[in-house]
């Protein structure tokens, strides 16, 4: 399950690119995809790109990435390329880890 297009060219836009590492329909995995599309909506709307693989359909990508924890989110763009593991359910922390801009509330 490897959704995409090119992540250059969504680079080159400005977008954030994201890599989603999952393990099929495991929960945590189908929690950390759904918070991870709804952060990228609340926060990008316009702006935003998400690559899906499927480590149980794509085992070798995933070894050759390093990936050996799933689910596990990459930030591609902007730089640095920053990375977690969990279910993202934390939007505060997520956004902290992976160096996006926070919103403040109030």
């Amino acid at each position: 399950m490897s959704r995409t297009a090119t992540g250059a060219s969504h680079a080159a836009h400005g977008a954030y690119v994201f890599r989603i590492y999952i393990a099929g329909g495991a929960p945590n995995s189908v929690r950390a995809l759904a918070s991870l599309y709804a952060l990228c909506r609340q926060h990008f709307p316009e702006s935003h790109h998400i690559e899906v693989i499927d480590v149980l359909k794509e085992p070798m990508r995933a070894l050759a990435e390093a990936i050996l924890v799933t689910p596990t989110v990459v930030k591609i763009t902007p730089a640095p390329e920053l990375q977690m593991i969990g279910d993202l359910s934390d939007e505060e922390e997520v956004l902290r880890a992976l160096g996006l801009p926070q919103t403040t509330s109030g």
